[in-house]
């Protein structure tokens, strides 16, 4: 897919391991795309991919990252108060995460519900509410295949405290959901956003890049 700027000219699609991700998507306003990355182990020096991501942001979140001003890159992916003020900011993010090598999607539920349970339990937050929310989204995702070209989105809006979850896999209608939890919501953006305790490295690295770049042009 390609999109055209307001000028009519086609802006190209950010290639992530093969797999296009528009440079910019427009949920209620256009958020652009400042990350990408992939999550991956390496198995008898053989390096597995198992998603590609891409995070959207409001262009507008620099402006809540003055104060990192003239950081590197290298800088500000060690900074955890960097990271952290991304998730606290007031702007709308889209993760988006395309299915590199097929799962059940009862085995990401696993995934996700362990991240977010163990975050929340080291900060003494993991209460029955959190934990009914963390048993909603296991069983969204109990029934679900992650073929692969299979997309997941998380969008957080800066309106709502709380993260829309999209899925769409087969060729099927998008099957979606809501978390409210506060908590939860908080630590599902920790999972892909949260500097170096998240889940791709790759993705913080690209991130704090963009960022880097993006901060030291305000004025």
């Amino acid at each position: 897919m390609n999109i055209k700027s307001k000028m009519g000219t086609e802006v190209e699609d950010v290639m992530v391991d093969e797999i296009p991700f528009p440079p910019l998507v427009n949920i209620t306003k256009p958020l652009s795309l400042l990350g990408h990355g992939v999550t991956a182990v390496e198995m008898l020096s053989i390096e597995i991919k198992f998603t590609a991501i891409g995070v959207y942001l409001d262009p507008q979140i620099v402006f809540h990252l003055h104060k990192w001003k003239g950081k590197s890159a290298a800088e500000l992916t060690q900074d955890h108060h960097f990271f952290q003020a991304i998730i606290s900011g007031p702007v709308d993010k889209l993760v988006r995460v395309v299915v590199i090598k097929e799962i059940k999607g009862s085995q990401f539920g696993v995934q996700i519900e362990s991240a977010v349970r163990d975050r929340l339990a080291e900060i003494d937050k993991y209460e029955e509410e959190e934990e009914e929310a963390v048993e909603q989204l296991v069983e969204f995702f109990q029934s679900k295949y992650f073929n692969k070209d299979s997309v997941l989105t998380f969008y957080f809006s800066a309106a709502s405290p709380t993260v829309q979850i999209g899925f769409a896999g087969d060729g099927k209608e998008e099957a979606k959901m809501e978390v409210k939890n506060g908590n939860v919501v908080e630590m599902i953006q920790k999972w892909y956003l949260g500097g170096s305790t998240a889940l791709s490295p790759t993705t913080i690295s690209s991130l704090a890049t963009s960022l880097s770049l993006l901060t030291s042009q305000i004025e």
